[in-house]
């Protein structure tokens, strides 16, 4: 028998609540992905306008263990053949994250396997080891969501170098506070986008942050402040002036982060890239980073569409590779809603 086929393979359980999504998977070292449940809470918070904190942690209480038993019956998956439970730890709204926390370290702890606390946006960078044709190491990736927008150098699993990030707002924010402004339902950004499908063009142009300076910092504050006034500057915001405003919000932003990925790839001399986050759904921005990295030889990586946005997967393929190499943790219940993606061991 080779020593390949000698090799025990590994089954863990993964949750995810740092936000408004709960989420369930199982994720096999040889199998691959079993299984993945997701509830999403936009209903609870779309009355709103936004994500409530308290709502979110309240809800999570409600859904994660049907979501586990949900998650282990379709994997047909007994707590016996688990390896242990990962479940993320940070960053995110605290008490959302300390629900997660709770429930898969009391597990872990009830099923006498090793329980492992995942960072979020390490999750995200590793999404599209999932797919298929996953990306090769080293590349650069843009995290791109409504909470972060960053440039990151990665050499590996843990090897992670923060070339630039946003100075204020993300880019996803402002995709959510521009649809807000024209009144279209939370989560605004997907529904800016397909308003933007619509427009005639021409008639705004908002600012390009930080592209007439160098480096690889990200700002979206003042296009967020161009928008308010542009739209308060109208005596009738028509249809067609709402659709307007989207395409050049959308312009400005995808403009931003095609230039930076681009300036980050020639800084690195990488050619891959890897896009994750809400945001790299956004078919545009798809569309102008295949052709500016095709361009370079290089390639542009995605996880799939239903994996862009929080979810259970993501933090079973970081957590599989950690508890793999040997690392779990205490008895203590983990949960940081500030957590430096540096500080993470290299593995």
């Amino acid at each position: 028998m080779s020593p390949r086929a000698k090799a025990k393979t590994v089954r863990i359980l993964a949750l995810e609540s740092s936000c408004d999504e709960s989420a369930a998977a199982v994720l096999d070292s040889a199998d691959g992905l079993l299984a993945h449940e997701l509830f999403s809470q936009v209903e609870l918070h779309r009355i709103y306008g936004g994500v409530v904190p308290e709502l979110a942690s309240r809800d999570h209480v409600h859904k994660l263990l049907p979501l586990v038993r949900s998650a282990l019956s379709a994997a047909g998956t007994e707590p016996r053949d688990l390896a242990g439970v990962a479940y993320t730890a940070g960053p995110g709204l605290i008490g959302a994250l300390l629900t997660g926390a709770a429930l898969a370290r009391s597990l872990a702890y009830a099923w006498g396997v090793p329980a492992l606390g995942v960072h979020h946006l390490e999750g995200h960078l590793l999404a599209p080891l999932l797919e298929d044709e996953p990306p090769p190491f080293p590349h650069v990736a843009l995290l791109v969501s409504g909470g972060h927008t960053m440039l990151i150098e990665v050499q590996g699993i843990g090897r992670y170098q923060r070339l630039g990030e946003s100075r204020d707002d993300a880019a996803g924010e402002a995709f959510d506070k521009t649809a807000k402004l024209l009144g279209l339902p939370y989560p605004g950004g997907p529904e800016l986008a397909r308003m933007a499908d619509a427009a005639k063009g021409g008639t705004f142009t908002f600012p390009r942050p930080m592209l007439d300076r160098p480096g690889l910092e990200f700002s979206f504050s003042g296009l967020k402040t161009a928008v308010l006034h542009a739209v308060r500057g109208q005596q009738t915001l028509t249809e067609g002036l709402r659709a307007d405003v989207a395409h050049a919000v959308q312009e400005a932003i995808v403009e931003t982060l095609v230039a930076k990925s681009l300036r980050a790839l020639e800084q690195t001399g990488l050619d891959d890239l890897v896009v994750s986050g809400g945001v790299s759904a956004n078919r545009t921005l798809r569309a102008r980073l295949a052709e500016v990295v095709s361009k370079r030889g290089g390639r542009v990586y995605y996880p799939r569409i239903e994996f862009c946005t929080d979810n259970a997967a993501m933090i079973a393929v970081a957590g599989l590779a950690r508890l793999k190499a040997g690392q779990h943790d205490g008895l203590a219940i983990k949960a940081r809603a500030q957590w430096p993606l540096e500080s993470l061991p290299q593995l």
